[in-house]
């Protein structure tokens, strides 16, 4: 097998999640391989796949691409011929925007809302997370009538599977519109798969590990 996708802890690892989701929506066969992140020697047990020393990592024979929105635009342009975007250039346009700002932005949920598949707890919300609370909801009600973000299943869908994981742990309210779309990405396949590894896997990750049990 070519592919080969290093991830981290399943139940954690929100950057680990987004290609890999790609990767098994679109069925392209692959070799995950699991990295502990709670090992001591984390960055000598990485540093061999990448510069980065950081999950995901996604091995094509001799190229090695780190990132997570670099590997899923390689996956689209070599696996998928495109089809990981969009069909309509406006609509390809907004899809990066969005994926970008995922990407890129929402230091408050990051923080404060650590992905921890397994756990149901009960947080505080800081009126800065509130904000990027607000901001995701506004995103997911304009839904495509297809139930995804865009006509289509997307790189921006797989983007926001970690949030969709995020919201249902800590039990986050969200508008009728919003919570139907969260529902729909949670049903995929491909969330259903990582759900089971997350529940398989029994490392535990203190630092995640935030909030009131519920």
């Amino acid at each position: 097998m070519n592919l080969k996708l290093i991830i981290g802890n399943p139940n954690y690892s929100s950057w680990s999640l987004r290609p890999w989701f790609l990767l098994k929506a679109f069925n392209i066969h692959f070799a995950s391989i699991k990295v502990s992140l709670a090992q001591e020697n984390l960055h000598s047990a990485l540093v061999k796949y990448s510069p980065s020393a950081k999950v995901p990592v996604l091995l094509d024979r001799e190229t090695a691409i780190w990132d997570s929105l670099a590997i899923c635009e390689y996956i689209n342009e070599i696996h998928l011929d495109g089809k990981g975007w969009p069909r309509l250039p406006k609509d390809r346009a907004m899809a990066r925007v969005l994926t970008c700002e995922m990407h890129s932005g929402f230091f408050a949920l990051r923080s404060e809302l650590p992905m921890n598949i397994r756990a149901r707890r009960q947080v505080s919300i800081s009126p800065a997370l509130a904000t990027e609370i607000a901001r995701v909801d506004e995103i997911w009600s304009a839904h495509h009538v297809s139930g995804w973000l865009f006509e289509t299943f997307s790189i921006t869908d797989c983007f926001f599977a970690p949030v969709a994981f995020r919201f249902k742990t800590y039990g986050i309210e969200l508008s009728e519109k919003a919570n139907a779309y969260m529902k729909k990405l949670l049903e995929h396949p491909a969330a259903t798969a990582w759900q089971k590894e997350a529940a398989e896997d029994h490392e535990i990750l203190d630092v995640d590990e935030v909030g009131e049990v519920v």
